[in-house]
């Protein structure tokens, strides 16, 4: 007969194995126990950067573990988020997404399934985007736009900040809905193109509304209306898209937080609340009001059906526009 403390120790080890097995085995007090790495898949300086490096300290605080931001750009975003996806479901690695995540799918071959690869952390902010057009254009309001547009067939022009982007996409459906056509002028990003506006070598750019606003301000631009269905607390005073006649039109930027599958689930809690803690928190509320995004606190699951919707919505405006990326 075995003494009694070998049948403790047996039955410790084997306790230890079982727990071992269980990936979700970890307490939010183990976790985190190293770095945190922020993959943000887009080059530092634009509002993913911005966004994504103010969730980066709001976490070194609140986990009080160092959280490393690694921009990683390339292939519209793809490069950075495919990387995150295939990291170790451990919660050491996380990914900041947005708009161009729900809508690539519809524009390139991904290595990867959207859904069924990721776990929903949370949504981040949202933010509109702002229908600027050049001071000059002898237009007030979405309507005389649009009646300009249709008055003067092939002639007028607009500028998105890329090819496949959320602000080429959002006026393909802005002008789908409201059966007009305009040229297209892509550009390497959001600045060049505001600085063609703002110079008048075209008409019409749905912008994000830090880099609108300035302009606005100072009277270089007109905006014309904002492509949420809510007015925008930023700027109160700017009509939205649907009040101005198209009232199925509704465009939302937004920004989240996922990490691999298979992301142990208290982990995934963990992330959650304290996200939704530092979006809560008055200096990160006070910080969105001035470039226009608004913190949008919520569970896992609404994000993850936000996801979903977004990737079925671009999908069909892709195919009725027929748009095509290199």
């Amino acid at each position: 007969m075995y003494p009694i403390h070998i049948f403790k120790i047996t039955l410790y080890s084997f306790l230890l194995i079982l727990t071992s097995l269980n990936p979700n085995h970890s307490t939010a007090q183990e976790y985190p126990y190293k770095p945190i790495k922020l993959i943000i898949p887009f080059a530092p300086g634009g509002g993913n950067d911005a966004i994504g490096r103010l969730l980066a300290k709001n976490f070194s605080e609140s986990l009080a573990q160092t959280v490393i931001v690694e921009n990683r750009a390339g292939a519209g975003g793809r490069l950075g988020v495919e990387s995150g996806v295939k990291s170790e479901p451990d919660g050491y690695t996380l990914t900041l997404i947005s708009n161009s995540y729900a809508a690539n799918p519809s524009l390139y071959v991904i290595n990867f399934d959207p859904i069924i690869d990721i776990t929903a952390i949370g949504l981040i902010a949202k933010t509109p985007l702002l229908i600027a057009v050049r001071q000059d254009l002898p237009v007030s309001n979405i309507q005389e736009l649009l009646q300009h547009v249709k008055n003067n067939p092939q002639k007028l022009s607009y500028a998105s900040s890329g090819l496949g982007g959320i602000s080429h996409l959002a006026t393909e459906l802005f002008l789908k809905v409201a059966g007009v056509e305009m040229i297209h002028i892509p550009y390497k990003g959001t600045s060049p193109a505001m600085t063609d506006i703002v110079g008048g070598v075209t008409d019409l750019f749905f912008s994000t509304s830090g880099a609108a606003i300035p302009y606005l301000k100072a009277k270089k631009i007109k905006v014309l209306a904002v492509t949420t269905a809510k007015r925008s607390s930023a700027e109160p005073d700017i009509p939205t898209v649907a009040e101005s006649g198209l009232p199925n039109y509704d465009v939302t930027v937004w920004y989240g937080l996922i990490g691999p599958k298979n992301l142990p689930v208290n982990i995934q809690q963990r992330l959650n609340r304290e996200l939704n803690n530092a979006l809560k928190d008055p200096r990160t509320i006070a910080l969105f009001k001035t470039t226009g995004d608004e913190s949008a606190p919520g569970t896992s699951a609404e994000f993850k059906s936000i996801i979903q919707q977004e990737i079925t919505q671009w999908k069909r405006v892709v195919l009725a526009s027929k748009i095509q990326v290199q």
